[in-house]
């Protein structure tokens, strides 16, 4: 079986972008549109990717992130945004206390998606 992907982010447009991007690679895509929901669904099963949004109602990315960092330390964590400077003194504290975890700033197009989860996933590619 394919790796599993998990997408958290409250706008649809944005979940669908990835599965769309995703759809013939091999990779397993699931989504969550808050962040109480992609938490529990990675309670119910591994993961080996995490998409996550900042800007989401509820439980906001960096809320989201420090409860799955109590939960699994290793698995890599892309946050996808376009308010990283909103969060920024939050996710610098963070980073300073060692939680690891990537900024991709929105938008982010399919082909950037696709060599990012190859490159993560497969790693790199040996020509």
């Amino acid at each position: 079986m394919g790796k599993k992907i998990i997408v958290i982010d409250d706008e649809s447009a944005i979940r669908k972008s990835f599965e769309l991007a995703l759809e013939d690679s091999g990779f397993e895509v699931k989504t969550a549109s808050s962040g109480k929901e992609g938490l529990e669904m990675l309670k119910q099963g591994s993961y080996d990717l995490v998409f996550l949004d900042l800007k989401m109602p509820g439980m906001n990315g960096v809320e989201t992130l420090a409860e799955l960092r109590k939960r699994d330390k290793e698995i890599p964590v892309y946050i996808v945004t376009a308010f990283y400077g909103e969060f920024f003194d939050e996710l610098s504290t963070m980073a300073e206390g060692g939680t690891e975890f990537e900024v991709l700033n929105k938008p982010v197009d399919g082909d950037m998606i696709l060599t990012l989860c190859k490159g993560v996933l497969e790693g790199p590619v040996v020509v």
